[in-house]
């Protein structure tokens, strides 16, 4: 009997780039709808700016460089969707497509291209919007509102329920509305059933773990269910639960394959720091949402994580590679 010693990797399994994007886009695709739906057409205008800047992007990018096309494997379309939803729909245009650039140029590919980044492109796109306008960013037009392609300047924009908490006081939106989609607020959080339906989906395709979005989620709920600010405890928690992008952050920025760390108890680790952090920016910053920044500290600190929470070796003796 004869042998055949071939080299690693000696488990293959059928997912691949392309069809790991395709599972996320079709996980977000029902919320993009429902943002359309409830915000209008200006929102889907805001979703193409944002997928079209990102592709056109990664597309130059390759041709002047002369690098094999990339943009075949759907990570800036995916990029270009997650920073669109979480933008409010009322941002500029242009600003939008700027944001996606930044994501693409200056995050994604100046780190080497996909799977080198530290950081989250999306969420660094938009972190790059708030640092040159917050105003552009935290404008929320109020809920009911349909907004055109050429909506006026003086659109009646509003508080959302994360801004209501800093009162602190619960938000008027109950929790079937938050659920639902009935409030303010960015396109992607036009419906919290829909992004845990998302969520879900990528848990039984194997796309994501469960670690990090379980982490990230119930340390959230434990943390703000002993801190209510004297309001009703319960009510209080699915607020912040269901409100700003928490849902969002959880299932599809946290766990991004090359920002996140890749041990299993590291993934908990970062979960919870994101938790932690999301819950302190929150009740101490100065603007209401604290998943951008939570995130993208914990993304700076995953390969620390990765090596302090690395398994042990099978058959290492401690001191015997000294």
């Amino acid at each position: 009997m004869s042998y055949q010693v071939l080299s690693s990797p000696h488990v293959h399994s059928e997912n691949n780039t392309k069809r790991i994007m395709t599972d996320v886009l079709l996980a977000l695709l029902p919320s993009a709808i429902a943002g359309v739906v409830f915000q209008g057409i200006r929102a889907l205008i805001v979703i193409l700016c944002c997928v079209a800047a990102a592709f056109v992007t990664e597309y130059i990018y390759c041709l002047i460089r002369k690098k094999k096309n990339t943009t075949g494997d759907l990570s800036c379309i995916v990029t270009g969707l997650l920073l669109a939803m979480s933008l409010p729909a009322i941002i500029p245009y242009w600003f939008a497509a700027i944001g996606a650039v930044f994501a693409i140029l200056a995050v994604k590919l100046a780190s080497g291209g996909l799977g080198k980044n530290i950081f989250n492109p999306a969420l660094s796109g938009r972190a790059f919007l708030m640092l040159v306008s917050p105003y552009y960013v935290s404008r929320y037009a109020l809920y009911g509102q349909k907004l055109s392609v050429f909506s006026p300047a003086d659109v009646m924009t509003g508080a959302t329920s994360l801004h209501e908490m800093q009162f602190p006081i619960l938000p008027t939106a109950s929790f079937p509305d938050m659920l639902l989609g009935s409030t303010s607020g960015s396109i992607g959080e036009a419906s919290a059933l829909l992004l845990i339906l998302g969520g879900a989906y990528l848990l039984r395709r194997g796309v994501i773990s469960w670690r990090i979005p379980a982490a990230y989620i119930g340390v959230t709920a434990v943390l703000t269910l002993l801190s209510s600010h004297d309001q009703a405890a319960v009510p209080w928690m699915l607020s912040e639960l269901l409100s700003g992008g928490l849902l969002l952050g959880a299932f599809f920025m946290a766990t991004d394959y090359a920002s996140s760390p890749v041990t299993p108890a590291g993934q908990l680790v970062f979960g919870v720091g994101c938790a932690v952090l999301t819950v302190l920016f929150r009740y101490i910053g100065i603007f209401p949402e604290g998943v951008t920044c939570a995130i993208l500290l914990m993304n700076a600190a995953a390969p620390m994580l990765d090596r302090i929470c690395a398994p042990r070796r099978f058959g290492f003796v401690k001191g015997e590679d000294k």
